[in-house]
Formats: structure tokens, sequence, C-alpha cells
């Protein structure tokens, strides 16, 4: 009796405990086996004391869950040329730099030289000395037909290149008919073809009338030079586009406020026929007069009489 009441205790002792495992015990008493189910911690704190008595204990294993073997892929190897093959990139698309276009003009420094050397600052032009110079003159025209003028060019270059070109073929026309007293004793001066400027033989008429006067600027008509005397006087320096305006301004300027060229008075003026040839040109924004008064020293009402000097053709020497 006193081994069942200790296995009884014991059973009482071992389930009260969380985190079992059953157990079978088989115990003989009075040479009977007996059964008995019993709880067990899985980790027991202390191991259990035996009484003397043989205690067997069998632990059932879980069902676990049967983990299946993972597959493993096989890769298919293909084999490849290669000189078929094209590796793959990942490049973005290149996008090309924006190079800012360079519009390359002309240097007239060649011109400037001669002009600087053979003008003075009056514009009376020393021809017997400019004859000497007479083949850097023609050099310098030949290379104005090498790189002419394109739509990317400013106006400002376009003007300084043609009002340079023009002079300097005029000049070049005396030059080649000397002696001379004016350029009128040259038969047709302006309409002939002496100078080749690319594929395109030009004269003065077209330089003038076609192209510098379709640009709508009056004031080419102070730039121009006719070699003569009641012409502008001719800029002892050449035209260049960063100070074209402010030389065209300055020789408007000289030229209206010149008592030789033209008498300017309150009431009424006397000025050059070229107010008269172009006329067109002037009243662009108003009327002879009003462009007279943007660039007068006298105040001339708008109402004042207006008559036209002769025009001397001398040449300016």
């Amino acid at each position: 009796m006193k081994s069942i009441v200790q296995i009884v205790l014991f059973s009482f002792i071992i389930s009260s405990c969380s985190g079992t495992k059953k157990i079978s015990e088989e115990k003989p008493v009075n040479n009977i086996v007996i059964h008995d189910t019993m709880e067990i911690p899985e980790k027991p704190e202390a191991p259990m004391v035996g009484t003397g008595t043989k205690v067997t204990t069998t632990i059932p294993v879980r069902d676990m869950p049967t983990i299946p073997e993972k597959e493993i892929p096989v890769e298919e190897f293909v084999e490849v040329n290669p000189q078929q093959f094209t590796p793959p990139t990942n490049n973005p698309k290149t996008i090309e730099p924006v190079v800012p276009k360079v519009v390359v003009t002309f240097d007239h420094t060649p011109f400037d030289n001669l002009l600087k050397s053979n003008v003075t600052a009056k514009g009376n032009v020393n021809y017997a000395d400019f004859a000497k110079d007479k083949n850097k003159l023609r050099n310098y025209i030949a290379s104005l037909g090498k790189n002419m003028p394109t739509e990317d060019w400013k106006t400002e270059d376009k003007l300084a290149y043609w009002m340079n070109a023009y002079n300097a073929m005029t000049v070049d026309l005396i030059l080649r008919n000397m002696p001379l007293e004016s350029i009128k004793d040259i038969k047709n001066p302006w309409d002939q073809r002496l100078w080749k400027l690319d594929e395109k033989w030009y004269n003065l008429d077209e330089i003038e009338h076609q192209i510098l006067r379709k640009m709508g600027d009056p004031r080419i008509h102070f730039g121009i030079n006719c070699a003569s005397f009641s012409c502008p006087p001719l800029l002892n320096e050449a035209f260049t586009a960063a100070k074209v305006n402010s030389q065209l301004d300055f020789l408007v300027k000289r030229f209206i406020n010149d008592n030789s060229r033209n008498t300017i008075g309150k009431d009424a003026v006397e000025i050059s026929k070229i107010f008269d040839w172009f006329s067109k040109d002037f009243k662009q924004n108003g009327s002879v007069i009003d462009y007279l008064n943007k660039y007068s020293n006298l105040k001339i009402d708008s109402n004042a009489r207006v008559r036209y000097k002769d025009y001397n053709w001398e040449l300016n020497k």
C-alpha cells in the first residue's frame, strides 16, 4: 500500500506542472504490472529521485509534419556563339550636347589701316598715296568675296560689311581711272561690274539700292561715299559691327551741321540734294525736317521753307 500511495502522490505532483508530456509507467505490485499514465515536464527543473523501485518511462515521439525535400531547379545552359552575342546595355540614350552656333563675321582691319593712312579726319582722300597701296586694297576686296554675309549675321555686321565694300570699291574705281577730276569723268561709274564677290560680279549701284537701302536705315546715305565733295565725307576708319551705330550717328550729325554742305535756319533750310533724291528713305517716320531735327544743332520749324543745294561732283581730295 505504501508503494501505491507514493505513486499516486508522485502522479499528482507531476500533473500539477505546466508543459508536460505523458509517460507510461510499469510498476509491479504484488507481481501484478500496473500501467499508469503520468505527465512530466519537458524540462524538469530537477532530476527525479528514485524510491528504490525501478520505474520505466516511455516518451512517445510527437507527430512531426513531413518536410518535403526542396526541389532545386536545374538551369538550362544554351551554348552561345561569342561572335553573335551582344551583351545587354543599361546605358541611357545618349543626348548630344547643344553647341552654341558661332557666327564668324568679317575682319575689316586691312581696310581700316588703309583708311587711316590715306584719309584725313575731315574725309579728304590722298588718291596718289592710296595708289601705292592699290594691291592691298584689291586684296581686301577679294577677301570680301571669301566670307560673304549670311542670314546668321547680325544687322550691324551686314551694315559694316556692305558699306566698307561700297567705299573700297569706289576708291578702287577712282584708282583704275586716274588721273581725273570727278567720278563723273568715268562712263557709267556706278554700273560697272568690276568686283567679284563669291561667284557674282557686283557694281556700286546694286550694293547701294538693292542691298543697303533695303535694310531700311537712311543713315547709310552718310556712310557710303561717292568720291565727291558734296558727298558726306569718307570716314577715315572702317565700319565695324561693334561701332557701326555710333559711327553712323556721328556721320549724320557732322554732315547735317556742316555749313559747307547744308545751311540750317529756323525758318528756312538749304540742304543737300541727297535729301531730295532719297526723300522716301528720310520720310519713313515723318517729314524731312523731322529727320533733320533729330541731328540738327538748331531746332527747325516744322513749316520751314526747304530748298536744295547744287551738287559738287569734284573729287573729295
